[in-house]
């Protein structure tokens, strides 16, 4: 939570090394957990070390302070039973001087003798010019109100204007003929402050060499792990693209030996499982190839015999009649459903081939349009088409490219309503677009990615009104394929669907964009998931020359209801 607050007030690109690297993200906690333990263990030892020396300090200046004090008092005492009384200036040079001989040379404490009635005159004595405001105030009101000993720690100050840190120990004294007095020992805490000095920067010294080894054994052991972690990712990243003859390398029987083995196994299990599958994809294409062909025998024996029955039905009775044009319509979809079949076979081998040449795509549209117009009269509708370019020219197969148009249409009029079915095909220097937009019943979500596949229906209790085989998007998938287009599906309940085939203008080049919207709801470079109805879409007019929508910089997301059909995947089926 802390790291996670702190990346937010870095830089992107430090964020974004943070994010993808282990490495880094590794040493650069094992170094900031570092500094925080070698941090809070040195100001702990640094705690330790100051405290003690105080307390050490604090002992042996009241011990000293406590025999300065009896010492004075005794020659005090002295002083005031001799024969004579000597004057209050010599008492108090007496004792300083005395107590300043303690202190030996150099001079460990300095003295000062106070009197407690300053107004009355009395002398006041200091050693190595000590200032009386080296005194706290609070001190000299506990030893004077209070009458026993009391310190504290203060700052010595000189009248010369040096200061230092130190130890302050106060207590009373009472002067016979003077009067009551306060003797205050101060001692300087300079040693105490080098030797604190010393420790701290040993300490320190001591935490960068520890963090800075630290440093350099994470490093070690982060290296340990991510290069053999990298090895694997990258090793993965050669799989996936293919090659399947990768392995990562074993040397020892540690963890990372063990994740490498299981690694190993894995690619070996999904190599034999391809592998496997691949061989059974081969059967099946034989199989579907092989029955295809051998059925066209009997078919074709089936076909001249009911060739004969249905030319003859006018001779024969009702029942006969009926069940004679019965089985000449089912012999057609027979025979498209064996064709559709050889075409898929064709494709799932790799055989088909294109014989491409330049086409007028708009007239192959057209040609649609008029063979589909019986079926529309049919359905009570009317299929319009608008062409912002005409000619149309594309390098590409004619006979694949008017298969897909006509499996598109026929699917929009199969599944159309009243409104009709509009057909729109538009170009720019690269690419072209076509698209055919029904409004029926649509497509439920998640049905544009189930569209292109074989045999799938959106309602199987629906009947077939064109004699469908189930094949036809799935086989206009593998045709757009060929020519490296895009086809694509949406649809939405209610609103109706909208298929779009892109092409590139020359053969072999790589689509990167479309003309025409998926829809008239959904834009191609629009991310959005929802699609808004427009009630206008069904009797819209459209000028040539001006094609609605925008050229996407990427095909639609399949996250959205527009769902697109990536150009290696595997296609099939119809509505």
């Amino acid at each position: 939570m802390i790291m996670g607050r702190v990346l937010l007030f870095l830089p992107r690109a430090v964020r974004r090394l943070w994010r993808r690297s282990l490495f880094i993200r590794v040493a650069s906690l094992t170094l900031v957990l570092s500094i925080t333990v070698v941090g809070a263990l040195g100001f702990l030892l640094l705690s330790r070390v100051t405290t003690g020396l105080l307390e050490a300090k604090e002992r042996s200046a009241v011990s000293e302070a406590s025999a300065g004090l009896g010492e004075a008092q005794r020659l005090l005492d002295a002083a005031d039973t001799g024969p004579s009384t000597p004057s209050p200036s010599r008492l108090v040079d007496t004792v300083v001087t005395s107590l300043a001989t303690r202190a030996g040379s150099p001079a460990t404490f300095d003295v000062l003798l106070l009197s407690t009635l300053p107004d009355i005159g009395a002398p006041e004595r200091g050693t190595n010019l000590v200032a009386v405001s080296s005194i706290p105030p609070e001190l000299r009101d506990a030893v004077t109100q209070d009458r026993r000993q009391s310190w504290t720690f203060t700052e010595i100050r000189f009248l010369d204007g040096r200061t230092s840190p130190g130890f302050v120990v106060g207590a009373p004294l009472s002067i016979p003929t003077v009067g009551p007095y306060e003797l205050y020992y101060l001692f300087p805490l300079s040693q105490e402050q080098q030797t604190l000095d010393l420790v701290s920067s040993s300490i320190l010294t001591a935490g960068i060499v520890l963090v800075g080894l630290l440093g350099v054994v994470a490093w070690i052991v982060t290296r340990q792990v991510v290069v053999p972690v990298r090895a694997a990712a990258k090793t993965a990243e050669r799989l996936s693209s293919g090659n399947l003859d990768e392995r990562l390398p074993v040397r020892r029987d540690d963890d990372l030996d063990q994740l490498a083995r299981s690694f190993n196994a894995m690619a070996e299990s999904i190599d034999a499982q391809i592998t496997q599958l691949e061989e059974l994809s081969r059967v099946q294409q034989r199989f579907v190839s092989d029955v295809s062909h051998e059925l066209r025998t009997p078919l074709t024996t089936i076909r001249m015999a009911a060739d004969v029955l249905f030319e003859s039905r006018q001779s024969l009775t009702a029942e006969t009649a009926r069940s004679a044009e019965l089985l000449q319509n089912q012999l057609d979809r027979f025979e498209a459903l064996l064709g559709d079949l050889l075409e898929i076979s064709r494709f799932d081998a790799g055989a088909a081939k294109l014989d491409s040449d330049s086409v007028d795509v708009a007239t192959l549209v057209q040609h649609v349009i008029d063979g589909t117009e019986p079926l529309a009269q049919s359905h009570n509708l009317r299929v319009r088409f608008a062409s912002y370019e005409r000619p149309c020219n594309v390098v590409c197969d004619a006979r694949r490219i008017e298969r897909i148009i006509r499996n598109l249409v026929d699917n929009a009029v199969e599944h159309g309503n009243e409104k009709g079915v509009l057909v729109e095909l538009a170009g720019d220097d690269d690419v072209v677009s076509f698209t055919v937009r029904d409004f029926g019943v649509g497509l439920r979500p998640g049905e544009a990615a189930l569209v292109f596949n074989r045999f799938w229906r959106a309602d199987p209790a629906r009947a077939r009104t064109t004699g469908g085989t189930g094949l036809g998007l799935a086989i206009a998938l593998e045709d757009a394929h060929l020519h490296s287009g895009w086809l694509e599906a949406w649809g939405e309940p209610g609103i109706g669907a909208c298929f779009r085939l892109t092409l590139p203008r020359v053969a072999g080049a790589a689509v990167t964009h479309a003309v025409l919207p998926l829809s008239d709801e959904v834009s191609d470079d629009e991310e959005s998931s929802d699609a808004t109805r427009d009630e206008s879409v069904g009797s819209r007019e459209h000028s040539p020359g001006h094609p609605r929508g925008s050229a996407p910089s990427d095909p639609p997301s399949a996250d959205s209801l527009a769902f697109t059909v990536p150009i290696d995947g595997e296609g099939g089926s119809g509505r």
